[in-house]
């Protein structure tokens, strides 16, 4: 089902005009179009130490935005091929997801080498022709990197396991002999955040750590060979031009290994509201960890620009701000948005408290709605606001048919949520396709499915596939322009309509949205902060109501019926119509956000 909002009433904004096309060429992705970037947008300069403050992030999951070679399989000349589109949307940087050799037991984010490219996604060559297009067309790019284990084709741990129980090649890992009298019992009680235990025994009778799947050995940080490797690998990909790193399950590096070692007693795995608040848990978010990147920190501030990073670490909100600290990290990724219901008073304290952690460590803001890991927000918030975390989880066991999920409303909801996001001051961070209103592939059959969660759950927890699956640029084609053959997951025959051709130069479509609304947010512009607008009354009503210090505004109606616009102030984007009864009567209808100056 195509789902389209009608266009939308704006007042004049004195923006220079553009003054070259778009730069975005249709398929096919081969050869890569030579379009100015846009002039009318001020760039970020090289040397700008803070470029990445308020800068708009883009995740490119590689397998699954374009493929230039016909295997069904995105790389790395694709991305290179589709890069006008992203400068064309108006994004800062490009941040790639694993690109790197893997055996893909957990997509990609099992490494078997992090100074190299899949052969499957392309060649070192083809990295360095995408950053410098990237880099020409005024983008930046940002890679993931894995630092708490390798995958099992590692040659480390290829090494680890033809050598000895004891030796120097598995202290460079976790190893540890089994309880028990004959050791078959596992070394303590921990499970995999994959579900089932996480030790894995050897026919050498020794077990080793894996607190994601068997594929993915757990790194042992305590080794200086280790801390001396990822620091090469800092400055092998910042030689190479990239702007930074997003840091893989930041908060499980440091661990207590101390013998004996300890048992959690608890079989759930771990929820990062229940961690210690004294960071005494024996896996995650323990304060070793940050000297590790204290010591990254260092490395990074070899380089002008210094290079960024953002963590990703599930822990407490009280204990994120170290990660974020300019002595280490830099920023940190706040998830608590992400979660937080589409409720003004919930979306209230939850900015306020970013705004005050992020002051707190020196940082700016992270602000996301989907990324590769969740439910894809037009989804989610198309299904009843009261589901919890488990029932969205038994919605896709249902293939998405119970509950039934309000499509349009659903879209409608994540555009305003989209326009309340963009207007916050910090870092906002896109997944790809979202400009396009995807909503999740809830339906893939279970053949398809090749998320690790899927076959470690026993069939209970689906996986992350349904948010993964290959981006549509064309109308029609077997993959929708995606290759020039079918795609690694299977594509819904609804996502043509939803196509890049399909809505691009369409008046009222999510991707003219987007389009427009990253073109103002950069030049309305304001300072990090903002000023709370309107009564707890309003507050409580469903209305949330800020002003940034350029004197622009964002108002979100999050209520069942249409508010009155504030007098004065003119509507210069709504992230739905405000045509018909409500519009009319110079009211914002409910479920929509406006920008008024």
């Amino acid at each position: 089902m195509n789902v389209r909002l009608s266009p939308v009433r704006i007042a004049p904004v004195h923006i220079p005009a553009r003054t070259h096309p778009r730069p975005y060429a249709p398929p096919p992705v081969r050869t890569p179009a030579r379009t100015d970037h846009r002039e009318d947008l001020v760039t970020l300069q090289p040397s700008d130490p803070n470029w990445w403050r308020q800068a708009v992030f883009y995740q490119i999951y590689p397998r699954s935005f374009a493929d230039s070679n016909a295997d069904g399989i995105g790389d790395l000349p694709g991305i290179t091929a589709r890069l006008p589109y992203l400068a064309g949307l108006g994004v800062d940087c490009v941040w790639l997801s694993p690109f790197y050799p893997s055996a893909l037991a957990d997509g990609g984010y099992d490494v078997a080498d992090y100074r190299a490219v899949d052969p499957r996604l392309g060649t070192l060559d083809d990295f360095d022709r995408m950053v410098a297009e990237a880099d020409r067309l005024g983008l930046k790019v940002m890679v993931d990197i894995v630092p708490n284990h390798t995958s099992s084709d590692h040659a480390w741990f290829q090494e680890a396991l033809g050598s000895a129980p004891g030796s120097a090649a598995r202290a460079r890992y976790v190893f540890r002999d089994g309880r028990g009298p004959d050791g078959s019992l596992p070394p303590t009680d921990w499970v995999s955040c994959f579900g089932g235990p996480a030790w894995t025994r050897l026919p050498d009778g020794q077990w080793y750590l894996h607190l994601f799947a068997p594929e993915q050995p757990d790194l042992n940080w305590d080794h200086p060979e280790v801390r001396a490797d990822f620091l090469t690998t800092l400055r092998f990909w910042s030689d190479r031009g990239v702007a930074g790193f997003r840091v893989d399950v930041a908060h499980g590096l440091a661990k207590d290994l101390a013998e004996p070692l300890r048992d959690i007693g608890d079989s759930r795995g771990y929820d990062p509201d229940e961690l210690p608040e004294d960071g005494s848990h024996p896996l995650w978010d323990r304060d070793e960890v940050h000297g590790i990147f204290r010591e990254w920190r260092k490395v990074m501030d070899e380089y002008d620009p210094p290079r960024i990073a953002v963590a990703e670490a599930w822990v407490r909100t009280s204990r994120r701000t170290p990660y974020a600290s300019p002595d280490e990290l830099g920023q940190a990724f706040n998830f608590d948005f992400l979660y937080t219901p589409l409720s003004a008073p919930a979306l209230h304290t939850a900015i306020d408290g970013a705004l005050h952690d992020a002051r707190a460590a020196g940082a700016s803001a992270t602000w996301v709605l989907s990324n590769h890991d969740v439910i894809r927000h037009a989804s989610r918030l198309a299904l009843p606001d009261e589901l919890s975390r488990a029932g969205r989880e038994e919605w896709l066991l249902a293939d998405g048919r119970e509950p039934e999920a309000d499509r349009e409303l659903g879209l409608r909801r994540a555009r305003a949520a989209t326009l309340l996001m963009l207007a916050l001051p910090g870092s906002s961070y896109l997944f790809q396709g979202e400009e396009l209103g995807l909503p999740e592939v809830a339906d893939l059959p279970r053949e398809a499915l090749q998320d690790p969660t899927w076959e470690r759950s026993g069939g209970r927890i689906k996986g992350r596939d349904g948010c993964r699956v290959p981006l549509p640029w064309a109308r029609s084609g077997p993959s929708f322009g995606f290759g020039e053959r079918g795609s690694w997951l299977p594509q819904p025959e609804y996502f043509g309509e939803l196509s890049v051709e399909a809505q691009d130069g369409v008046a009222g479509s999510t991707l003219e949205l987007y389009r427009e609304a990253l073109r103002l947010r950069r030049a309305l512009g304001g300072d990090e902060g903002v000023e709370w607008v309107g009564s707890v009354e309003e507050l409580s009503a469903g209305v949330l109501h800020f002003r940034r210090s350029t004197g622009w505004h964002s108002l979100s109606n999050l209520s069942a019926g249409p508010v009155p616009l504030p007098e004065g102030l003119e509507v210069v984007l709504a992230s739905g119509p405000l045509d018909g009864e409500a519009g009319a009567a110079g009211r914002v209808p409910a479920q929509t956000t406006v920008w008024l100056r």
